[in-house]
C-alpha cells in the first residue's frame, strides 16, 4: 500500500527530520571546540584579552574572537609558543590563588588588572615564573591578542569585521583576488 503525501507535508515532515538529526551531536554532551587550549586554559585567555581590549561602546577582545585566532594560530603559525602558553597560564592561576585564594578568571576586573599589571612590570610570583619571565609572557599575550583583534578575519579573529568597523576602515582589498576580469576584444 503505497501512502500519497503532498508535497507540503513531505517537506514539514523532512525539514522536522532534518532538524532533529541536527541535535544529535548536542546529545553527546559537551564537545570542546579548542584545538590548543583545554576549557580551562581558555578561560583564563579570554578574562586576560578581555582585559587588553575590553568591550566598552565597541566590541572587545571576546567579540572578535580573539581566542579562536589565538588558539588556531597556536596549531600552525604560532606552534613555538605552546609550551610558553601553557606555562605562563598556569602562573596566571598559581598567582592568582596565591594572591586571591580565586582563580583568575572569576576574579573582579579591578583585581585581574592588578595581577596583569605585575606580569607587564615582571613582578609576578609563583612557581612557573622562575621558568618563564612573566613580562615576555605578557607582552607575547598582547601582541597576539592585538593581532586578532586587528588582523583580517580568515586568520581567525575580527570576528565579523568588528575592528575595522569601530576604526571606519573598509575591508582591506587583497591584491591579486579583486581584479576585474579584462575582455579580449
Amino acid at each position: 500500500m503505497v501512502i500519497r503525501q503532498d508535497r507540503r507535508s513531505f517537506l514539514k515532515t523532512t525539514a522536522a527530520g532534518v532538524a532533529g538529526l541536527s541535535m544529535l551531536p548536542n546529545c553527546r554532551g559537551p564537545v570542546t571546540t579548542w584545538r590548543f587550549f583545554t576549557e580551562e586554559e581558555a578561560k583564563v585567555l579570554i578574562a586576560i584579552a578581555e582585559q587588553i581590549i575590553p568591550a566598552d561602546d565597541d566590541p572587545g577582545a571576546t567579540d572578535a574572537n580573539v581566542i579562536n585566532f589565538i588558539d588556531r594560530q597556536l596549531v600552525s603559525y604560532l606552534k613555538e609558543y605552546q609550551q610558553l602558553y601553557r606555562t605562563g597560564l598556569q602562573g596566571i592561576q598559581e598567582f592568582s590563588l596565591a594572591r586571591f585564594n580565586t582563580k583568575f578568571e572569576e576574579l573582579p576586573w579591578d583585581d585581574q588588572y592588578e595581577l596583569l599589571s605585575s606580569l607587564e612590570k615582571g613582578t609576578a610570583k609563583g612557581e612557573s615564573w622562575k621558568s618563564v619571565d612573566p613580562r615576555s609572557f605578557f607582552n607575547m599575550v598582547r601582541d597576539h591578542t592585538m593581532m586578532g583583534f586587528y588582523g583580517p578575519p580568515r586568520h581567525g579573529g575580527n570576528k565579523d569585521l568588528v575592528s575595522y568597523r569601530m576604526l571606519g576602515f573598509d575591508y582591506p582589498q587583497v591584491i591579486g583576488r579583486n581584479k576585474k576580469k579584462v575582455s579580449s576584444e
